[in-house]
């Protein structure tokens, strides 16, 4: 039984398999001249608290490189349909914490 049922599984089509990846938002930003430490206070840390709050958000990660990038990716459960509503909440914090970073 077992070796038909992994013959029949190599059969279905790819339609039958589940979405299994969640949605995700990824914003990408610069602090010129910036280490690590000084992204993640400065900028990391209010965008993260910002975004906390956000309709049906998993998780967050960041990462903060000592060029003074940070990626953050906002991820979304796998049943939540993404729509621009969500996205343009999102864009919402975002801009609301935008207004308070140190100049570049």
């Amino acid at each position: 039984m077992v070796i038909v049922g992994g013959v029949a599984m190599l059969g279905l089509p790819v339609s039958q398999y589940p979405d299994i990846v969640p949605p995700q938002i990824q914003v990408k930003t610069t602090y010129a001249g910036a280490d690590a430490i000084t992204v993640e206070r400065s900028v990391a840390t209010p965008i993260e608290q910002q975004m906390s709050g956000v309709k049906d958000m998993l998780y967050m990660e960041s990462v903060n490189a000592n060029d003074g990038t940070l990626t953050l990716r906002v991820t979304f459960d796998v049943d939540s349909s993404i729509d621009i509503d969500q996205v343009k909440h999102a864009e919402t914090r975002w801009r609301r914490r935008n207004r308070s970073f140190p100049p570049t």
